[in-house]
């Protein structure tokens, strides 16, 4: 958060200036401000009075954010705007590709690109003179990017949090376009077969009958195609926000693409409570599906309790959605605070009660991820299969051993380090 300090700002028309660009910015950044809300803000600061920062900032914070999600966003450009003296270097190296170990002295925070990006509104990077000579101290890279990833390749591969917010909208393009086919499962019902079959006594006698009595013809039947139903458990608490957000754009090209298999496609929220926005999936329009799906969950960007809202998931719903077979979705990274006894006695009652459940966790970006939170100990041996979800690549890869009902991703892997089977 923001470290609070006394603050000296200028005269009054540069303070109202500042407050216009401030507000110009934040609009850049996805916040929906109009002229109405920088005048309230204007008013609202002259009435406080900016004797401390933490009198200004929460002053802005209530004229500007109205949203939960929006609040990183507010949280970085207010960073960069008000309190960072080199602000627009720091904005500059987010704009810039960077040689990992050498150009980048610390990681990109959350939401900080989107940030320098609508500070910036376009600027570019000054040109560097290249008939000067290198300085003494400075070290000449040479990067042969003859072979390197197209832009398509490498945002396929970019975590969604460190996505800036033309890449964010690229990456929501992709995943319009990526299905999630699934094969249809057995069934005890048959239809007629006028090809490969078995043969239908009851039609074949029935036939004979209206012939007279002559069998000559001999009808056939095959199993019936049964297609499973989709549930998402999406978590979107502080630390899951930006990759639900992106994931629920997936969700909205599979609940609305023709063809794809599924019967229904389920979805549901949780972060303290559990939301049911499936109706909001079937929206034609997918900033509007998205946008009541926010206004209906009030819990965006809030605490976790993974076990309560499982819990109300099996009470209320598994009954209703989970039937045909269906394959669960749990996106969530597994870090719940609550008894992790009575959160792997839900997780086991939702396994039992579906045909698949897949597990798709953002930590697993991480090279050295370990299963060392108690949660994600207590969620493991009830998955049938334990995915990556943090970018386009990871959900590129679900599509394709969605299918697979032997597909188990990274679980046995850790289930070896907990000392599992």
């Amino acid at each position: 958060m923001v470290e609070y300090a006394p603050l000296e700002l200028p005269d009054d028309p540069k303070l109202v200036g500042n407050i216009t660009h401030f507000a110009r910015a934040l609009r850049r950044a996805g916040l929906p401000i109009g002229p109405g809300r920088v005048l309230d803000a204007i008013r609202a600061v002259e009435a406080v009075g900016f004797t401390h920062k933490r009198d200004f900032y929460w002053t802005l914070h209530a004229c500007f954010v109205n949203r939960p999600e929006h609040t990183r966003i507010f949280a970085q450009l207010f960073r960069l705007y008000w309190r960072d003296p080199r602000y627009m270097e720091h904005m500059m190296a987010a704009m810039l590709p960077a040689v990992r170990g050498v150009q980048e002295e610390r990681p990109a925070q959350a939401a900080e690109k989107r940030a320098a990006e609508a500070l910036l509104d376009g600027a570019e990077a000054p040109e560097k003179d290249e008939d000067a000579p290198p300085k003494e101290e400075e070290t000449v890279i040479e990067v042969d990017a003859s072979l390197t990833m197209s832009k398509s390749e490498r945002l396929k591969t970019l975590d969604f949090e460190l996505m800036s917010l033309a890449e964010v909208a690229e990456a929501k393009r992709m995943l319009a376009k990526l299905s999630l086919p699934i094969r249809p499962l057995p069934s005890r019902r048959n239809a007629p077969s006028f090809g490969r079959g078995r043969i239908d006594a009851a039609r074949s006698l029935r036939g004979a009958m209206r012939r007279g009595g002559e069998m000559d013809v001999l009808a056939l039947k095959q199993p019936k195609p049964r297609w499973p139903n989709l549930v998402a458990l999406c978590d979107i608490s502080g630390s899951m926000s930006q990759y639900s957000r992106i994931i629920l754009h997936f969700l909205h090209a599979v609940a609305n693409e023709r063809g794809a298999g599924w019967a229904q496609v389920h979805a549901f929220t949780f972060g303290t409570q559990l939301t049911n926005i499936t109706r909001h999936l079937r929206t034609r329009d997918v900033d509007a599906a998205l946008k009541a799906a926010g206004a209906q969950a009030q819990d965006w960007e809030g605490g976790t309790r993974i076990g309560q809202s499982i819990e109300a998931f099996n009470r209320d719903w598994s009954r209703r959605v989970l039937g045909q077979g269906a394959v669960v979705l749990l996106i969530t990274d597994g870090l719940d605070r609550d008894d992790p006894d009575a959160l792997a006695r839900q997780m086991k009652r939702l396994h039992l009660s579906a045909r698949r459940v897949i597990w798709l966790n953002p930590l697993l970006r991480w090279d050295g991820f370990a299963p060392k939170a108690a949660g994600i100990r207590a969620m493991l041996p009830h998955v049938d299969s334990f995915r990556a979800g943090h970018s386009i690549a990871s959900l590129e890869a679900l599509a394709a051993a969605i299918s697979k009902p032997d597909d188990v991703g990274e679980k046995s892997r850790l289930m070896a380090m907990v000392g599992g089977a």
